[in-house]
């Protein structure tokens, strides 16, 4: 019997490969086309040269506007500059001027006092002319927040009272203050000039 021609037998695999091939160039050409019309898409008409002269316009009216208020602001804080430094001038220079005010009725009564005296008037009434002058300066004192410190008889405070001596005395704790020296006074609450006393042992 003749030989028949075998034709060798086709790989399965290689026929499914083919057409996925086939397949993956339509896509690839899909996808250039997407990204065309998404370029076009995002391109901007070109503009006129009217427009981008009427924008440049706006523009500079913009910055314009914004330099004068920039000099504007800078002029305003340089006069709040200096009227703050003008007011703290006047200040130093006449913050006491209510208490100068306030003392010259005690000169006036001290001036009156010698007078007095110089016609030789009565030792009582000079000693009430000190008292009423003592009296009129205590209150302007108290009126400007100067609170005196006497802490006879008072525990001695370190904060308020510097100890010029101790002394024995039976009669009081120790610790106590026996004698005031000198006054003391605060102003507004802050110490001034502490007050000078004697501290029983």
């Amino acid at each position: 019997m003749p030989k028949q021609n075998q034709q060798p037998a086709e790989d399965p695999e290689e026929e499914k490969l083919v057409p996925e091939a086939a397949e993956e160039e339509p896509r690839a050409e899909d996808g250039a086309a997407s990204e065309d019309d998404e370029a076009g898409e995002a391109a901007e008409p070109a503009l006129s040269t009217d427009e981008l002269v009427n924008r440049l316009e706006a523009a500079r009216k913009k910055a314009d506007d914004h330099w004068e208020a920039l000099l504007r602001n800078k002029a305003e804080m340089e006069n709040l500059r200096k009227r703050s430094a003008r007011e703290v001038e006047n200040a130093h220079k006449y913050g006491l001027e209510r208490f100068a005010a306030e003392l010259l009725p005690v000169k006036d009564s001290m001036e009156s006092g010698l007078e007095a005296a110089g016609d030789e008037t009565g030792v009582e009434q000079i000693r009430e002319g000190m008292e009423l002058t003592l009296k009129m300066f205590s209150s302007v004192l108290e009126k400007f927040g100067v609170e005196e410190i006497s802490p006879h008889g008072e525990a001695f405070n370190p904060e308020y009272h510097q100890a010029m001596s101790m002394q024995e005395d039976p009669n009081v704790a120790a610790g106590t203050v026996l004698t005031v020296v000198q006054k003391g006074f605060l102003l507004n609450g802050r110490l001034v000039r502490p007050a000078m006393v004697i501290v029983a042992k």
